[in-house]
């Protein structure tokens, strides 16, 4: 069974673009972390935006690490960890365990997919990976919300929200996807398998919407008993 494990994030700020930089702390802290020994993903971690490129963390900030249950012992010794990301150290608090829930609707924060940076080639990629893993369900782009911010500084209100993942010197572009017109059971295999590449860096990472009832941001609903 796959879960969500997550770890309160404490400390003042990362760098905005601090997926590399992260997944470095972690597999330090945890080489078997390290490439493809165990498959798992990485939520992007929540905060808030601010100028110069940094996240504050805030109290809901977490790391969540999504991987079959059998490997949690593995990520447990996260639990207390202060991470250098960076020249930031943050601190990892006590754990908890999420199953993935079931939603009509789930969010990616950024999707790369190789090959495709234009939107509507990326779209019909996304949708062939969604249908593929023999999913019905609608792909699309995410808008942007009028007079946002994005990555600290104001963003466009048309067009779809296209995203860059900073890799040493190198950026890769994505975009930030939505799936709609999921059934339950088509909604965990999509949490399940991601979207897309560099997973391990926060990208193709999929959860409900947080103005879905009980979902929380970054965290997916605990299934109703």
């Amino acid at each position: 069974m796959i879960v969500d494990i997550s770890f309160r994030m404490m400390g003042a700020r990362l760098p905005a673009d601090h997926s590399y930089r992260l997944y470095g702390a972690l597999t330090t802290a945890v080489p078997e972390l390290h490439g493809d020994k165990i498959p798992y993903s990485v939520h992007p971690v929540r905060g808030q935006q601010l100028p110069g490129r940094e996240l504050a963390l805030l109290p809901h900030s977490q790391l969540i690490v999504r991987l079959d249950h059998e490997h949690l012992p593995t990520v447990m010794p996260l639990a207390g960890k202060a991470l250098r990301v960076g020249s930031y150290i943050v601190s990892l608090g006590v754990p908890g365990v999420h199953p993935l829930t079931a939603s009509p609707v789930l969010r990616s924060r950024l999707v790369i997919i190789k090959g495709f940076t234009e939107p509507e080639a990326f779209r019909q990629a996304a949708q062939r990976q969604v249908e593929q893993a023999g999913v019905s369900a609608t792909v699309g782009l995410v808008e942007p919300r009028a007079n946002s911010r994005f990555e600290g500084r104001s963003a466009p209100a048309t067009g779809p929200v296209r995203r860059t993942l900073r890799i040493r010197d190198k950026e890769i572009v994505g975009f930030a996807v939505q799936v709609d017109g999921l059934a339950d059971h088509d909604a965990i295999t999509l949490q399940e398998r991601g979207l897309g590449g560099r997973q391990h860096f926060g990208c193709g990472v999929l959860v409900p919407p947080p103005s879905l009832p009980g979902v929380q941001p970054g965290v997916s609903r605990r299934r109703n008993t």
